[in-house]
């Protein structure tokens, strides 16, 4: 088959959408299908193109997949009204580069948020006779009204979800990043086809193997444990709780290191200089090819969110595991249920201050408990998180997709237990 990736995130920026995407068309590639992807100049997360890139077009291969690259005005302001203007620059940008760019395809998966993408994936799967497939991994626009952005009565909410719900119908498949996402698609569009694509690792590569003494070296002083985030510093993730507990901790053997960018990392950092916490470091953006060897060298990796968002697993939770080292999680939901099934960490509540004191404590003062918590992690990233694994059973479902739209017999087989979308056919493959 013939696949087209729709998202306005894609390497050489670093992301979990970035990592998900870039490994999906990768491994596909690898089992024989034609990818393309088209995406955005990369900007995120600093809102700057990226050195080297021009404003407006270009085409450049990735590991051997064509990587159609369009204009955007760039923005990392919170704000809601910079975000929907770079949002819809891209959707426009896309739709004129995919429709004098991109020949026909078998399928276009877009990428949701930003959830007006949709439309632009929309309508190019009419234009590129492909089936369309909606892949959410972020319930806009509720995510937004869970930390505050938005108010359920204002009217750009009920516009956006009116959106949502009329995407979710037109879509061949809907595929969620987490349980919880597909269970809401399945109760928001109850004749629509839906399947778990869930998020995962590769397991060859976040590896406890990685652990290098040179790295807890350079970052650790000698007798401490390492304690570290690494990823985007934005409005989702409740950073300041972490600042809050490292205030309470200062004069432990304990440090708290913070890798990436976004617009709440100015913040974190006028905030610690002006508490003067001497065991906080901030460092920039690394390499994703990088990171595994910095996760495996420290203790025990923080994962937190601001505050319960419906259907937020952070994709943090699955490399930390792969890599060995406990986490401490600062969240609920179906984050949490992961965690506490795989046993491979300890969580606390948000905004539970106390609750996150003790438990950074007790993680520093029992390294046995470190050790057995970090193996059971990776054993379930081997087992059930294992991204090779997870791309083969989607591809399956592509095919069961095409069975549904031709009568034909898939090649290799179906997976039993999605839900069957109710209706007819928009496209013939």
């Amino acid at each position: 088959m013939k696949l087209i990736i729709h998202t306005m995130y894609y390497p050489p920026e670093m992301g979990a959408p970035q990592a998900r995407l870039s490994d999906l068309a990768r491994g596909l590639k690898a089992r024989g299908h034609e990818v393309e992807v088209i995406t955005a100049m990369p900007n995120y997360p600093t809102g700057r193109i990226f050195s080297g890139y021009p404003r407006w077009y270009l085409r450049e291969e990735l590991q051997g997949i064509p990587v159609h690259r369009c204009f955007i005005l760039p923005s990392n302001r919170p704000q809601m009204v910079p975000r929907l203007i770079s949002y819809l620059s891209f959707c426009l940008s896309s739709l004129v580069v995919g429709l004098f760019k991109l020949g026909r395809a078998d399928i276009i998966l877009t990428e949701s948020p930003p959830l007006f993408l949709g439309l632009t994936g929309w309508l190019l799967s009419f234009k590129k006779g492909a089936r369309w497939i909606l892949n959410i991994s972020d319930l806009w626009p509720d995510s937004a009204k869970y930390i505050g952005m938005l108010q359920e009565s204002s009217r750009i909410y009920r516009l956006m979800k009116s959106l949502a719900r009329f995407l979710y119908g037109q879509a061949d498949l809907l595929t969620g990043q987490s349980k919880e996402i597909v269970a809401e698609l399945q109760a928001q569009s109850p004749t629509s086809a839906t399947y778990h694509l869930s998020n995962g690792v590769r397991p060859e590569i976040f590896h406890p193997g990685s652990r290098s003494m040179d790295l807890r070296r350079r970052f650790l002083q000698e007798g401490e444990v390492g304690f570290v985030y690494a990823g985007l510093h934005g409005l989702f993730q409740g950073l300041d709780q972490i600042i809050d507990a490292a205030g309470e901790l200062s004069g432990e053997s304990i440090r708290f290191v913070f890798f990436g960018d976004g617009p709440e990392k100015e913040a974190l950092m006028n905030m610690t200089r002006d508490r003067g916490l001497k065991k906080v470091d901030f460092y920039p953006p690394v390499p994703h090819e990088q990171m595994p060897a910095i996760l495996a060298s420290m203790d025990v990796a923080l994962i937190s969110l601001k505050t319960r968002i419906r259907g937020a697993v952070p994709s943090k939770i699955y490399e930390a595991m792969a890599c060995g080292i406990p986490i401490l999680l600062v969240g609920e939901g179906e984050a949490r249920g992961i965690l506490k099934g795989a046993k491979a960490g300890m969580v606390v509540a948000p905004n539970d201050l106390a609750g996150l004191v003790k438990a950074v404590r007790e993680l520093a003062a029992s390294p046995d408990r470190r050790e057995k918590l970090g193996q059971a992690g990776r054993k379930a990233a081997e087992k059930i998180y294992n991204r090779t694994e997870i791309i083969k059973r989607f591809e399956t479902e592509l095919f069961r997709m095409q069975e549904r739209a031709t009568g034909r017999v898939s090649p290799r087989g179906s997976i039993p237990g999605t839900q069957k979308k109710r209706g007819g056919s928009r496209h013939n493959l």
